[in-house]
């Protein structure tokens, strides 16, 4: 069984940085990858960026591509979401998930298919 732990939310004003980790426990694979995703209240959850560790590839959602940056530290078993720039409106809880086995695209994501879920960080920008 997968554990995730995210951490590195925080509050901080519009334009700053912060940048979040997520740890994997428990992996048994190396084919897999880590996903971010964001629920703002009242909202769905949205899905901001994945990594493969296999190959290192990565898909960025449009809404953030510029400002986010997703990486992965293998031997650690961990991902890591940069966010620069940031906007009131990129104000939600981010919440990291993990996907085993080859896939490819977006579809990859969706969040009904993805069972291993950290229990979130919540990020706040100030205007």
């Amino acid at each position: 069984q997968v554990h995730l732990v995210e951490s590195g939310g925080g509050l901080v004003q519009a334009g700053g940085s912060l940048r979040l980790s997520c740890a994997a426990s428990g992996r048994t694979t190396s084919n897999y990858h880590m996903a971010w995703f964001r629920q703002a209240p009242g909202k769905e959850r949205q899905f901001v960026a994945a990594i493969r560790f296999n190959d290192g590839g990565t898909l960025v959602a449009d809404s953030v591509k510029g400002r986010f940056t997703i990486s992965g530290d293998n031997s650690k078993n961990t991902a890591f979401l940069q966010m620069n720039s940031l906007r009131p409106e990129d104000t939600a809880v981010y919440y990291c998930a993990l996907r085993i086995g080859s896939c490819l695209g977006y579809g990859c994501y969706a969040v009904k298919s993805l069972r291993s879920w950290g229990p979130g960080t919540q990020v706040t920008i100030s205007s």
